[in-house]
């Protein structure tokens, strides 16, 4: 279609087809999904929609170009031969960053030196200037992936990973990331519209991105900026315009159900507690401050997702006998409930002591984690980890259960528009 271009969404292993599901739903055309990424073509209302409104998004790029690069001087070649007048001033600032895999060059941050150069040489022949480098703020942030001895350059249009949404500005010990937590809930096939419960929320991850799900608020209405604002060809009053479509699809409704958030700590309730309001949820969640095994029960049926720890910190037989006493009140709390244990702990996993239902692993940071499904009691047995519409079972997924994910499009509040 006129006005697109190709266009790549980055992710966490394991998302991919979420995440092309959102793109799909956004309007998103030929998507594909790749190895943490997906790959799609859109117009700028499209990347602007995307940067505002995918959860399990880290960064939304375009392509600028894609050759083949056998050698230093092919790389330096090809990366002065696009006008950088285009998209930079001279005395503008800019930053590289490189992702080298499978290729002869094996130096990831000699690679972006020698495009730097290349981009400067430019600007030096003719202006007798050149942008400098800003590696926190730039005017202009690049991507340039080395695959194979194929090279492609991207713009970045994100600038911050898009898992930053900027509601957490307090934060306890390793938390989850925002972009895995919103990719985890949509793997449990939770509805928005139904009981939700976290037991051990810490900061409130699991409830605050469920919370934005159910108020329908775009995640990323909370940025103060994204990088594509300083692009010379940003349309500021179509990025106005897509933001206020944006925003207008937010659910102002009283939520019908509960979304209930407890932990033992007093520290992370109160964090949690800051995190919320500043999502603009606080009164959306029932904050509870004590131990999981005396927590009173919740109405039900509904869902509970649960990152217990992972006993870094905590003796082995103390960890092990933290997981007994989740499955022990899982059986005693949360009949009719599908519960959802989310642990890098495998061995301690098995301690549980309720049989899995489905179980689909991933990654928390470099930490290789597991996503369990135990159905408690009269739990309905027609759910587990959820495959996108049209898409594949989520990767490495095992005993997957039937599914129809429920339709959830993202939307926004808080904050002036642009």
């Amino acid at each position: 279609m006129p006005g697109d271009f190709a266009l790549v969404a980055k992710t966490l292993s394991g998302l991919e087809d979420l995440l092309a599901a959102e793109l799909r739903d956004l309007g998103a055309r030929d998507v594909r999904p790749l190895s943490r990424m997906v790959m799609f073509r859109g117009d700028l209302r499209l990347l602007y929609k995307a940067n505002l409104c995918c959860r399990t998004a880290i960064r939304i790029l375009r392509r600028l170009r894609k050759f083949n690069c056998d050698s230093e001087q092919t790389l330096y070649d090809e990366v002065k031969g696009i006008d950088w007048a285009r998209y930079l001033d001279a005395d503008g600032t800019l930053a590289i960053d490189p992702v080298v895999t499978n290729s002869t060059f094996t130096h990831s941050l000699y690679v972006a030196q020698k495009a730097k150069d290349a981009i400067a040489d430019q600007f030096r022949e003719r202006t007798g200037r050149r942008p400098s480098v800003h590696l926190d703020a730039p005017d202009l942030r690049l991507n340039l992936h080395m695959n194979q001895n194929i090279a492609t350059l991207y713009l970045d249009a994100s600038g911050d990973s898009l898992h930053k949404r900027g509601y957490r500005t307090v934060q306890n010990v390793a938390p989850i990331n925002e972009v895995l937590a919103a990719g985890i809930l949509r793997m449990t096939g939770w509805d928005a519209a139904s009981n939700f419960a976290d037991g051990m929320c810490g900061s409130g991850t699991f409830v605050i991105e469920a919370a934005l799900m159910a108020r329908r608020i775009a995640p990323g209405v909370f940025r103060k900026r994204f990088a594509f604002e300083k692009w010379k060809d940003y349309d500021r009053a179509l990025y106005q315009e897509v933001f206020r479509e944006v925003e207008a699809l937010e659910n102002r409704a009283p939520l019908p159900f509960v979304i209930a958030a407890s932990d033992m700590d007093p520290e992370a309730i109160s964090i949690a507690r800051q995190n919320a309001r500043n999502a603009g949820v606080e009164g959306d969640i029932r904050f509870d401050c004590r131990p999981f095994a005396e927590q009173p029960p919740l109405p039900g049926p509904g869902v509970l997702v649960m990152n217990p720890p992972y006993g870094e910190r905590i003796e082995v037989p103390r960890i092990e006998a933290m997981y007994r006493m989740i499955g022990d009140t899982l059986k005693a709390r949360y009949s009719g409930w599908r519960a959802f244990l989310f642990s890098a702990n495998l061995e301690a996993l098995r301690r549980v002591g309720l049989r899995a239902t489905a179980e689909v692993p991933l990654w928390n940071g470099r930490m290789e984690s597991r996503l369990v499904e135990y159905r408690i009691g009269g739990a309905r047995t027609d759910h587990g980890p959820r495959r996108p519409p049209g898409g594949a079972a989520p990767r490495g997924a095992h005993r997957p259960a039937p599914s129809a994910r429920p339709s959830l499009k993202p939307e926004r509040r808080t904050r002036e528009a642009p």
